[in-house]
């Protein structure tokens, strides 16, 4: 399958550099983990991935990271043995196959983060060709450089990227080989890819919320001039209204009150409109019905707009990894017995997304699914 370029990534420093530089997060926590482990003595590490060009840009990405044992400093000078770095490569073909050698990281205590002759030496003797990158972290100051090889010499490089996908291999590396390096088994899963794909779907979540809240408002406002509008017409109907019946009133008692006697039931003369008083009384009581469709209307309109598709999303990444999103009521118990048939998988989900808590998840959240 052809590279594309990663959807999800964080971008460290400039990266207007070539090679375009591309780290997978849990790579990335893996050489950190070295690096908290180089106290007294350097820490090394073979990089596996590939090279490619995407959209014509040269790009190294970086998935996968075996440590190199036995790298000392000699002379103020790092020295690497021919059989430790076999050892390197054999592992990189039992737990990386099929990826390539694309560089080396090194962590040395009480070293500035400064290039010599043998870091060049040494880059070289491990085969490594054009492109290929070389890693130099310190382990007392928490800042690192990257160089790409190129012109037979090591180019410092302004920055780089970390992106997030599955990775497997480099979960059950760094699981198999925690004791290596002293790292529990909590703080392999807990590692900041799923920390920051669950704060970028939280921010997403609630920029939506927000965007959400405020067609509400401007709805609700709009609704409510509607209304005061329609009551203010109904009113003004209904004055006029008032008024013709008061007319009436008045016209049928200058009527009755026209003779020079006491008016007798007989005298009495009643006007064709006499009745109207009647019937725009009842005009008067019945003017607040358009109130009423126009209250019906709004609550129906809520009642349309607080619907809530509750029917499970499963999205394909573009590296085939796929995601579930949280539905409400979910629990990873209910999303392992829904996709798998069985509550076995729950640990796995909580596993795959760095969860601490199994019960810490949300509606819209994505979860990467084992």
């Amino acid at each position: 399958m052809e590279r594309k370029f990663p959807k999800n990534v964080r971008q460290v420093g400039n990266v207007s550099d070539t090679p375009k530089i591309y780290v997978e997060d849990y790579v990335d926590t893996y050489l950190d983990q070295l690096r908290a482990q180089a106290k007294e003595e350097p820490e090394g590490a073979l990089l596996l991935g590939e090279n490619a060009v995407v959209e014509g840009q040269e790009c190294v990405y970086i998935t996968g990271a075996v440590r190199i044992e036995g790298v000392s400093e000699e002379n103020g000078e790092i020295c690497i043995g021919d059989g430790v770095s076999e050892s390197a490569q054999r592992e990189c073909a039992e737990y990386f196959p099929g990826r390539d050698l694309v560089g080396w990281a090194l962590a040395a205590p009480g070293r500035p983060l400064v290039l010599s002759g043998s870091m060049v030496q040494l880059h070289e003797k491990l085969g490594l060709k054009k492109n290929s990158i070389f890693i130099m972290k310190h382990p007392e100051e928490d800042e690192e450089i990257y160089f790409a090889y190129k012109y037979h010499d090591l180019m410092q490089m302004g920055g780089y990227y970390i992106f997030y996908e599955k990775n497997p291999d480099m979960q059950n590396y760094m699981i198999n080989t925690r004791k290596q390096i002293g790292v529990s088994p909590s703080e392999v899963v807990e590692d900041r890819a799923a920390k920051n794909f669950r704060s970028a779907v939280k921010e997403k979540l609630e920029a939506q919320e927000q965007r959400n809240s405020s067609h509400l408002v401007y709805l609700t406002s709009v609704l409510l001039v509607v209304v005061v509008l329609a009551i203010g017409i109904s009113a003004m109907n209904n004055y006029d209204k008032m008024n013709s019946v008061q007319s009436s009133i008045e016209t049928l008692s200058k009527s009755v009150q026209g003779g020079d006697g006491e008016p007798s039931e007989g005298d009495i003369s009643v006007d064709p409109q006499a009745e109207q008083p009647s019937a725009e009384t009842g005009a008067v009581s019945d003017a607040s019905a358009p109130d009423a469709d126009v209250s019906d209307t709004s609550s129906d309109a809520a009642g349309t707009s607080g619907g809530e598709d509750s029917t499970p999303v499963i999205e394909e990444g573009e590296s085939g990894e796929e995601y579930y999103t949280v539905q409400r009521g979910d629990t990873l118990d209910k999303i392992s017995l829904k996709l798998y048939g069985t509550t076995d998988e729950a640990e796995a989900i909580c596993k795959m997304n760095g969860l601490t808590d199994g019960n810490l998840i949300f509606i819209g959240q994505k979860l990467l699914l084992p």
